[in-house]
């Protein structure tokens, strides 16, 4: 995760050049072999090596843009080779990029607005939760069609809760002691070691949903005015800081946390190494795999009202300013999160894991429409991972996302950059937002 923000932060600097970019691109003229051929679809960011799930919908897709053909080089969406693709006049037909930089280049006049394209396609945006259609909308106008839909509940690991005396109405986030309380109850460690984690914070990453849980939104509506040294995010900080601090202190709990077999049989659930963590939930599904036999259950999280909350964020299709093959762009990205396409995924997986004899945890997309008719796709596995299907699929009618905004990667590096300066002591979390709240202003003031 730490690697994202680096990436985010050479997003950041390259992000200069893009204005010059997209005003270029509109008139340079191909140079060398990598010029689009009639009669292709040019996609960057999502190639032909993806799982089941990606597979299935991209088979479906090609068939809809048939005849012509499709290039989907294999690797995830670049940053530098997409502005320079733009600045040589080559720049690829569509894109699949993560939601949080469809700001960005659409502030600076990489991306078309799809206007045309969702019309010409009668493509309902209306199927789309809102807040995944929030998070590719920037000043009204939608930029991206949204993928799946991350949905993030708190893990708890029953054994581990029973032996210890806690219950799940205890991880209620709605009450900081409580949980407090909880975390000090099930963590293990002495001499400077951990043994177990009580409950993991998820710092920095869930930040935004610490912040929330306190009654704030980190940035505007608009992604125009950041709120990060608002009070309540001070003291959202200040908790969830303190949470890793009462649990042997920041060293000592990411040494600890660093040596779980993350994906493996031999995972923190399964070793009971850890009482409870908010994730995202798709580690519900590596669980499934890895360790079926393991007892979790979920809680979702409660702001400090009792109101539940649910921090999403995911990939999007966009079509670059440029674009050689618009009409096939549009066709393409109704296709791969159309209700039908992510309805025959989700059959095709549960064909798969059938035969291998795996359970199907059920798929969380961007598509409300298609959510509904996959969950009435499940059959049942056990108590348990029924309870987790469940839970997370009741959460997607309460996500809220962090807005698109002309300066997305910068305001994410100044956030994060804050946090684990207090995560490290190098500042209080006042002095910490107040920092990032300077740097995320300054940037947005620069990228409008």
């Amino acid at each position: 995760m730490r690697d994202r923000w680096k990436r985010l932060g050479s997003l950041a600097a390259a992000m200069a050049l893009v204005a010059v970019v997209a005003t270029s691109a509109a008139s340079a003229h191909p140079t060398g072999g990598t010029a689009a051929k009639a009669g292709t679809l040019n996609i960057m960011g999502f190639g032909t090596n993806g799982d089941d799930v990606a597979m299935s919908r991209y088979a479906i897709a090609a068939r809809a843009v048939a005849p012509d053909t499709v290039a989907a080089p294999n690797g995830g969406f670049n940053d530098q080779a997409f502005l320079a693709a733009l600045a040589s006049g080559n720049a690829p037909d569509l894109v699949y990029m993560d939601r949080a930089k469809i700001g960005t280049y659409a502030a600076k006049g990489a991306l078309m607005p799809l206007t045309s394209c969702i019309k010409s396609q009668k493509i309902n945006t209306k199927q789309y939760w809102p807040a995944a259609l929030d998070s590719v909308t920037y000043k009204k106008q939608v930029y991206g069609i949204p993928e799946f839909m991350s949905v993030r509940a708190i893990i708890a690991d029953w054994p581990v809760l029973k032996a210890n005396g806690v219950t799940l109405a205890d991880l209620n986030t709605r009450h900081p002691a409580k949980l407090r309380a909880a975390a000090t109850k099930m963590f293990e460690g002495s001499g400077g070691k951990v043994s177990r984690i009580g409950f993991d914070p998820k710092l920095p990453e869930f930040f935004p949903l610490w912040a929330k849980i306190y009654g704030v939104d980190i940035l505007s509506a608009n992604g125009l005015v950041p709120h990060l040294n608002d009070k309540r995010a001070v003291a959202a900080l200040s908790y969830a800081v303190s949470l890793i601090n009462a649990q042997g202190g920041y060293g000592p709990f990411l040494s600890f946390r660093n040596t779980w077999d993350f994906f493996g049989a031999d995972n923190q659930v399964q070793k009971q190494q850890v009482g409870a963590w908010p994730m995202e939930d798709w580690y519900v599904n590596v669980l499934a795999g890895s360790s079926p036999g393991v007892q979790t259950l979920l809680v979702p999280t409660r702001d400090l009202h009792g109101r539940v909350v649910n921090y999403t964020s995911g990939s999007a299709w966009a079509i670059p300013k440029g674009a050689k093959n618009v009409a096939d762009a549009c066709k393409w990205a109704k296709t791969m999160t159309a209700t039908s396409t992510w309805v025959a995924a989700a059959k095709n997986r549960i064909t798969i894991r059938t035969a291998k004899g795996q359970k199907f945890t059920g798929l969380r997309t961007g598509n409300a429409v298609a959510d509904k008719a996959i969950r009435k796709l499940y059959t049942k596995i056990n108590p348990w991972f029924d309870q987790n299907v469940t839970v997370l699929q009741n959460l997607l009618q309460h996500s809220f996302s962090i807005p698109a905004s002309p300066a997305s990667a910068e305001f994410q590096t100044a956030w994060t950059n804050a946090v684990n300066r207090v995560l490290q002591g190098q500042q209080t979390p006042k002095q910490a937002l107040d920092q990032a709240q300077a740097e995320a202003v300054a940037a947005i003031k620069a990228a409008k």
